[in-house]
């Protein structure tokens, strides 16, 4: 009996320690990190923040650039004067972009010339600039629109330009080629610049767009004639060569007795 005595306490006391209060286990959970990583492109200059973050924690912005800042407010005009002149209006911006820095040069700043359009017997404004030589004389312009339309008149009116009009009118890569055979620049890679500035900025869609019968806000009265709205230079010798009509059939289209024009008067041009 003193013995299953001994050997029941001894049970007990092990029972006893084996059941004290145990340490608690903690587990601690690692701490997400929620917050996500801005990441500012622009695309100009191809500058890019990054950490070591994962790619699914990155918010991408893409900032304007000036270029496409350029092309939003000119694409307009350009297209107009694919109407008018025949001129892809790719062609147009692509030539503006380059030619003014989208918009940032001097010539384009002081002078809104926006095409580096020499002086030429030019009669208006004019501005000094080191280009192929020191200090040539470049036009003037009171806007840059206005530049734009001396930019088609130049071409159009200019026989080593002719050949460019019987291309297809969105053919684009023919246009960019024969300006620099045309002697327009003397870049030898400026043809490769503008069309890769047209594929860059998909400038060939403003082509589409005036084929497709819906380019500008210039009223088309019918299928011959359209609308136009005379600037400051105009007159109706220009206007007749430019449209491919004659002075006579202008004025018997607006019953005009003269050949003076106005600022901002709306006549009739057969097209």
């Amino acid at each position: 009996m003193r013995l299953i005595f001994k050997y029941t306490t001894l049970v007990l006391i092990t029972l006893v320690f084996s059941c004290g209060p145990k340490k608690g286990i903690v587990t601690k959970k690692k701490r997400q990190n929620t917050e996500k990583e801005v990441i500012v492109k622009e695309t100009e200059t191809s500058k890019v923040e990054t950490t070591s973050q994962k790619d699914s924690d990155k918010i991408i912005i893409k900032v304007p650039t000036s270029t496409d800042a350029y092309i939003n407010r000119f694409a307009a005009k350009a297209k107009e004067e694919m109407l008018l002149s025949k001129i892809p209006a790719s062609i147009t911006l692509a030539q503006g972009i380059l030619e003014s820095g989208s918009g940032r040069g001097r010539l384009a700043v002081e002078a809104n010339n926006h095409f580096g359009i020499k002086c030429h017997g030019w009669q208006g404004e004019k501005i000094y600039h080191d280009d192929d030589r020191s200090q040539e004389c470049f036009r003037k312009y009171e806007r840059p629109e206005r530049s734009y339309k001396d930019h088609s008149d130049f071409l159009v009116s200019r026989k080593r330009y002719a050949s460019l009009f019987k291309l297809k009118p969105d053919d684009y890569k023919g246009w960019a080629k024969g300006l620099k055979n045309a002697g327009y620049a003397t870049d030898r890679k400026y043809p490769q610049k503008l069309i890769s500035l047209i594929e860059r900025y998909k400038l060939y869609k403003y082509d589409d767009e005036v084929l497709s019968g819906n380019p500008t806000d210039m009223v088309r009265v019918n299928s011959g004639v359209l609308r136009y709205v005379v600037e400051q230079g105009d007159t109706l010798y220009a206007l007749a060569k430019r449209y491919n009509t004659s002075v006579k059939a202008i004025k018997e289209l607006n019953n005009m007795t003269s050949n003076d024009l106005s600022i901002g008067q709306e006549i009739m041009i057969p097209n």
